[in-house]
């Protein structure tokens, strides 16, 4: 009963993959992971039908868990998921919700050696783990990955490195164009450091780590730059390689490995638009008022599918009146847009 809960036409399982590839990982984080899987209304009632898959994937500092939460007067995503398919309107789906949680708060669904490879952990591990116990298409134009913000980041990157997996994409307010909705941070988060930390990223970590999270002023900011940098710019030994300098100016040879992996720029090399335009669908929104400018990120990658010659039919894309927060309610849309293209 709302606000609390509601019932499902469809179902939730609950799974825990125990993952090859992410033991002995460089942060120690668990290689046992957590796995929702949400079957259709009618699954269990026909038994020779077999289904298009969807996989979401979770901002920065989400984990799998954190999709039930509920904030008031609305739904949590799996509950809006459902009510997609319930009425048959919508061909129906399987939705997988996937964890890629780091001590680090996220890992970019990036393969790092700072982090671990949580690219491969996708493609290699969860796909074939719901493949082998659920009756999916188990081929790449039926199966679609979406994702906001990180997450977005995650559904573009992951469908140019794997097209051969991944047929269509959703993104929503993904992380995107980082000369414009990342480089504009670096002088303040260069005074944090210096102001409290001696410049120190180690120093900050140290403390980080040995107190309550998100106690001190720019905690999260720091960390999540961090993250990035785990991400993106971590050499064969791990060590982390920062963007900017104490004066928080770029780092040139560093901001370059950033730039390699930035949605955009990935989009406008030939093997990535031949990715791109063997897309299915290929969804991309984001709220024109975004604090991390991330509608222009959507309008440069928008942009750089069409440079790339995706098809325009194959395309959706709008800016919508909103900031980064609070629009859940453009993920249903989506995923009622990927399966009526995957079906």
């Amino acid at each position: 009963m709302l606000p609390w809960s509601a019932e499902l036409s469809g179902r939730l399982d609950h799974h825990v993959v125990d993952s090859a590839l992410l033991r002995g990982n460089p942060l120690g984080d668990p290689h046992e992971r957590p796995l929702v899987v949400y079957v259709p209304p009618g699954y269990d009632d026909e038994p020779g039908r077999r289904y298009p898959s969807i996989y979401v994937l979770l901002g920065y500092t989400g984990h799998v868990a954190m999709w039930f939460n509920r904030t008031p007067f609305r739904q949590p995503y799996p509950e809006l998921a459902d009510a997609v398919f319930a009425g048959g309107e919508v061909p129906p789906a399987i939705v997988v919700y996937v964890d890629a949680w780091t001590a680090l708060g996220g890992s970019q669904y990036l393969d790092s050696p700072a982090t671990g490879p949580y690219h491969s952990y996708l493609r290699d591990e969860i796909v074939p783990y719901v493949d082998h116990h659920y009756r999916t298409i188990a081929d790449r134009d039926h199966r679609a990955v979406t994702g906001k913000s990180s997450g977005g980041y995650g559904a573009m990157v992951t469908a140019m490195l794997a097209p051969e997996v991944f047929g269509a994409l959703a993104t929503h307010a993904g992380d995107a164009l980082f000369e414009v909705s990342v480089r504009h941070a670096f002088p303040e988060l260069a005074r944090r450091l210096r102001d409290m930390y001696d410049a120190s990223y180690d120093k900050f970590l140290a403390d980080f780590r040995g107190r309550l999270a998100g106690t001190r002023e720019g905690d999260l900011e720091l960390l999540e730059m961090y993250a990035y940098a785990a991400a993106y710019s971590a050499d064969d030994d791990g060590t982390v390689r920062m963007p900017f300098d104490d004066t928080g100016d770029v780092v040139p040879e560093v901001w370059r490995r950033w730039l390699a992996r930035d949605p955009v720029v990935m989009a406008r090399e030939p093997r990535h638009a031949e990715a791109l335009r063997s897309m299915r669908a290929i969804w991309v929104d984001a709220g024109n008022r975004d604090e991390y400018f991330l509608d222009f990120g959507a309008v440069a990658f928008h942009r750089a599918l069409e440079a790339a010659g995706v098809p325009g039919e194959r395309v959706f894309f709008e800016l919508f009146d909103a900031g980064h927060g609070g629009i859940e309610y453009r993920y249903p849309l989506a995923l009622a847009w990927l399966a009526h293209r995957l079906a």
